[in-house]
């Protein structure tokens, strides 16, 4: 199987084709390719023949954003009502024509496979989101997917809907990768996402579905992303989880996720605490700032 991975070549980020186990550099970035119509991408992959060694495995993104999908399986939406009560809310997005869509990442704050995903110092209900991500060309056309991890704090987004952008974006909250598998390599699908995330030697996750379960398509999801937003470098979309563990579940430091999309690939990190508890918060037994 053919595909795209971001990688340190003796200290210069480059795109590079992985086939029969060999990489071969492209002559182009990825947001290069992604102003492209799809077939002319591919025949510049396809053309790709000088070997590279790589040092290292980058995200595989350069100067796209990435954007998220919610309560786009119906599991998602029970979530969400379980974590917040508003019911309304989440019944009618699920059911509505528009899908919830919303900003999840800048390129640079994308992690990959092996690096460390984040958990809210001031969140105590933290969640990963295995996902399906679709690679979106400048003109909404679907180029390729992978597997991606957003991270979510369940208890601030159930004080309130409104604080979604902080439940969901936050340093190490994205996590894509590590390889792009085009879409003639890869298909319609339906795909199967497995998440499975580890605590020591004990899985205390370990739950599949497929986006075939899905409320929405991908044409309709891609279709609403560029509605009246440009993308001249491409975007990522995240498309939505159809895995909500548990409510008694809280990711903790030291776990590990694993995130494997049958065809597509695996991203697993390790998790890590980010950011601080607000002062305020910090009291002793007393009641009395420390």
């Amino acid at each position: 199987m053919t595909s795209l991975v971001h990688v340190d070549a003796d200290g210069t980020p480059a795109w590079a084709v992985a086939r029969g186990g060999r990489l071969y550099r492209l002559d182009a970035a990825l947001a290069d390719l992604l102003a492209l119509p799809v077939e002319e991408a591919r025949h510049r992959c396809e053309e790709a023949a000088d070997e590279v060694v790589a040092d290292r495995v980058l995200p595989p993104v350069d100067r796209q954003e990435v954007w998220a999908s919610g309560v786009t399986y119906l599991r998602s939406r029970q979530g969400r009502v379980e974590e917040s009560g508003h019911a309304d809310v989440y019944d009618h997005v699920y059911d509505a024509e528009r899908p919830e869509l919303f900003f999840k990442s800048t390129a640079e704050r994308v992690v990959t496979h092996g690096q460390t995903v984040g958990i809210r110092a001031d969140s105590d209900w933290n969640v990963p989101e295995a996902e399906l991500g679709l690679v979106l060309t400048s003109g909404g056309e679907l180029f390729g997917y992978l597997p991606g991890n957003d991270m979510s704090s369940r208890s601030i987004e159930g004080d309130n809907p409104l604080y979604l952008p902080q439940a969901k974006v936050y340093n190490s909250a994205c996590a894509l990768g590590p390889e792009i598998v085009p879409v003639w390599e890869a298909g319609d699908g339906p795909f199967e996402i497995s998440l499975c995330v580890w605590r020591g030697d004990e899985a205390v996750v370990n739950s599949k579905t497929s986006t075939v379960q899905m409320r929405r398509t991908v044409p309709e999801l891609a279709g609403w992303l560029f509605q009246a937003l440009e993308h001249p470098y491409g975007a990522v979309l995240l498309t939505g989880t159809g895995i909500v563990p548990d409510r008694r579940f809280t990711l903790m430091e030291g776990d590990i996720v694993t995130v494997s999309i049958a065809g597509i690939g695996e991203i697993s990190n390790p998790v890590v605490t980010v950011g601080r508890v607000r002062r305020a918060d910090l009291t002793d037994d007393a009641g009395l700032m420390p």
